[in-house]
């Protein structure tokens, strides 16, 4: 088959990425379509000597740092893609790539991460944050995000078979398409991780891009009240200079990290705390996978990743005071076992990822 893999950008490596990165493992001949490609050249070594294609939108002015303004352009830059020569697309969707367009002999296959979620349920969230909840701004903004609601529903009609990150995205994907969807994990590098059965360092570790919806100031809070306990925080972003100006003594900013030291940290940590309300949320796994317990907001993707008593434990409110008690809770709870974590992060492995993708595939193909 000529396979096309459809990304919605490439701009930092995160936990979609890692996605892309085992999506051209099971197809490595695939060419690789984005709206943008400003990935740093130390972060493309998966992509191999592949070149990307990009949409208009990587000509734009100022489109480096603010290509999510040109939300509206989305829908159009997608559709400019020809697709017409390819057998399978593969979309890797949590904005606009499922809106390729394909034919009636051309099979579509969409991972979907989530739909977009400032556009769809957490809406009123996101225009909050970002200061459009009012006035004519946010009128504009509330305007394009309807339009592209219209434009994103009527779009899941061209995808052949959908593949969720988690039960709680299958929901999503009902609710938001009205179709059904398998749910495939996404893949975490659990076999470059040794189990630690030593004895933890002091200090707990948080780590992450500094988003609003990231909640990551909700921890530095959380520990700001707890001087007698350390946090590590690990992680950049538009939210890092508000973050830092929360930190205490006892809590040590590092900003962006390379993956090497991320993973030391985990290895070392005695607790991964992790706030988000995350569709999925690799990196907690990716603790897990060094025996590291994971101490997370029971909603979402975290239901399914953070098992209690096993892997971690849940706190049930996104305020200060839940992550105290949660953090304490720990500390006078019974200790975990390292293997019996790492166990639980088994079952994400990248093997399994693409195991099922294949098989995906397999079954789209024996109904087509």
């Amino acid at each position: 088959m000529k396979v096309a893999i459809v990304h919605d950008w490439l701009v930092v490596s995160g936990g979609a990425e890692k996605v892309l990165k085992n999506l051209i493992a099971v197809f490595p001949d695939a060419d690789l379509f984005t709206l943008v490609d400003f990935l740093p050249d130390e972060e493309r070594d998966f992509l191999g000597r592949r070149q990307v294609k990009t949409s208009f939108i990587q000509n734009l002015p100022f489109a480096k740092s603010r290509y999510r303004s040109y939300l509206s352009l989305f829908p159009l830059a997608i559709e400019q893609f020809d697709l017409t020569g390819y057998d399978l697309v593969v979309s890797s969707s949590y904005a606009a790539a499922k809106g390729v367009i394909t034919g009636p002999d051309q099979l579509h296959l969409c991972y979907c991460h989530s739909p977009a979620r400032y556009a769809w349920d957490m809406q009123f969230s996101y225009l909050k944050q970002a200061g459009l909840d009012r006035g004519f701004k946010g009128l504009v903004a509330k305007l394009q995000l309807h339009y592209f609601r219209i434009w994103d529903a009527r779009t899941a009609a061209g995808v052949d078979y959908f593949v969720a990150n988690s039960d709680f995205i299958r929901r999503r994907i009902n609710k938001c398409y009205r179709r059904e969807a398998e749910v495939i994990f996404p893949p975490v590098c659990v076999a470059g991780s040794d189990l630690n059965l030593q004895p933890r360092d002091d200090f707990y570790l948080t780590a992450s891009r500094m988003v609003p919806y990231k909640r990551m100031d909700l921890v530095v809070q959380a520990f700001a009240t707890m001087p007698n306990r350390k946090l590590v925080v690990i992680g950049d972003g538009p939210e890092s200079a508000r973050i830092a100006s929360l930190a205490t003594p006892n809590i040590s900013l590092l900003g962006y990290q390379p993956d090497a030291v991320l993973r030391d940290h985990m290895r070392r940590a005695k607790a991964f705390v992790f706030a988000a309300e995350e569709d999925f949320g690799i990196i907690p796994v990716e603790a897990q996978a060094f025996g590291t317990p994971v101490i997370a907001y029971g909603k979402g993707g975290s239901l399914e990743t953070v098992k209690p008593n096993v892997s971690g434990l849940h706190f049930t409110e996104q305020t200060v005071e839940a992550v105290v008690a949660a953090v304490n809770g720990f500390e006078s709870g019974r200790a975990f076992d390292p293997a019996m974590v790492r166990s639980h992060a088994e079952q994400f492995s990248e093997r399994a990822f693409q195991d099922k993708i294949r098989q995906a595939v397999a079954n789209m193909q024996s109904r087509a």
